[in-house]
């Protein structure tokens, strides 16, 4: 059984690391987090200790790294992104492993420093890429190799996930702490496209917007169109009479890809990987946050300059 500490307890995607936590067999020791709306923790480790202010918890992790058997062997990190560098530092300062929520850093330049600090510590830098392990997508990238075509494959990607006013207003709406929807919304889908399709190529913004973007990405096997957003006037009809609030799709040579289900242990499959070695490490993320910066930090090209348009 390994020891747990968890920052950004109070987060959306924060009960999805609890659960892995809890599956995978190991103990959530500490949380932290500013908000104390963290009840969530009764579910799954209501004798783990928390704390609302960064200094008292890492006064605790310091008192625990100095008594045998109760150090932390691994630090959650599922705070906003821009904080993600920092997290992971501390996770490393003091012996621990960190397991980081997406994007592990906003800017590739972050990288370099981050790859330093993991060779100079005794922990490791693990990400969370789960769209590599949905079944879907491993069985895409098999059909993919196994084929080997000489011609490019075409494929129209479509994310949008509906989000209130409360979206602009947060952390999440300020590009310089989330990287935009490019980065908060779309890094894992453009790391996927990566992982099945191969080097990306060439890149284009078509549209560009607080709430959607929408793009070509041309990678060694694939051209893509892809569209993002965060609107609900977005959604297909099918979607809103369904009352679907999240819509994906990906279609492949005119053949759709179903992906929308599966993802609701992709967590525990991502922690499993990592307590046996075998996690994403930062070289594997690498190429998706140079892609999202890339596409952040476009200028808009403008209808009929490119084909491949949306």
């Amino acid at each position: 059984m390994k020891n747990f500490a968890l920052i950004g307890a109070a987060g959306y995607v924060a009960p999805r690391h609890m659960k892995a936590i809890k599956e995978t067999g190991n103990n959530l020791v500490v949380a932290l987090d500013k908000f104390d709306s963290v009840g969530v923790l009764d579910s799954y480790f209501p004798d783990a200790h928390f704390f609302t202010e960064y200094e008292r918890f890492d006064r605790y992790i310091e008192k625990l790294k100095r008594k045998e058997g109760e150090k932390i062997d691994y630090f959650s990190i599922c705070t906003p992104n821009y904080l993600h560098d920092s997290h992971v530092r501390m996770a490393l300062r003091v012996g621990a492993n960190a397991i980081c929520e997406k994007p592990l850093v906003l800017n590739p330049w972050n990288i370099d420093a981050l790859e330093a600090i993991e060779k100079e510590s005794k922990g490791k830098i693990y990400t969370i890429l789960q769209l590599r392990l949905h079944p879907a997508i491993i069985k895409l990238k098999r059909k993919i190799e196994s084929e080997n075509r000489k011609t490019k494959y075409d494929i129209d990607l479509t994310y949008i996930t509906s989000r209130g006013n409360w979206y602009h207003n947060s952390w999440k709406g300020d590009q310089s702490k989330s990287g935009g929807i490019a980065t908060n919304i779309g890094i894992h889908f453009f790391d996927m496209l990566l992982w099945v399709f191969g080097e990306l190529q060439e890149s284009f913004v078509h549209l560009k917007e607080d709430d959607k973007m929408a793009g070509y990405l041309e990678f060694q096997k694939a051209r893509v169109r892809w569209y993002l957003s965060i609107d609900s006037n977005s959604l297909p009809k099918k979607a809103v009479y369904d009352e679907v609030k999240t819509y994906r799709s990906m279609i492949v040579d005119g053949v759709e890809i179903g992906f929308s289900e599966g993802f609701t242990d992709l967590h525990t499959k991502s922690y499993s990987s990592i307590l046996s070695n075998l996690g994403f490490k930062i070289s594997q993320a690498r190429p998706s946050i140079e892609l999202v910066s890339k596409v952040r930090n476009a200028e808009k090209v403008n209808l009929g300059q490119k084909h491949f348009l949306l």
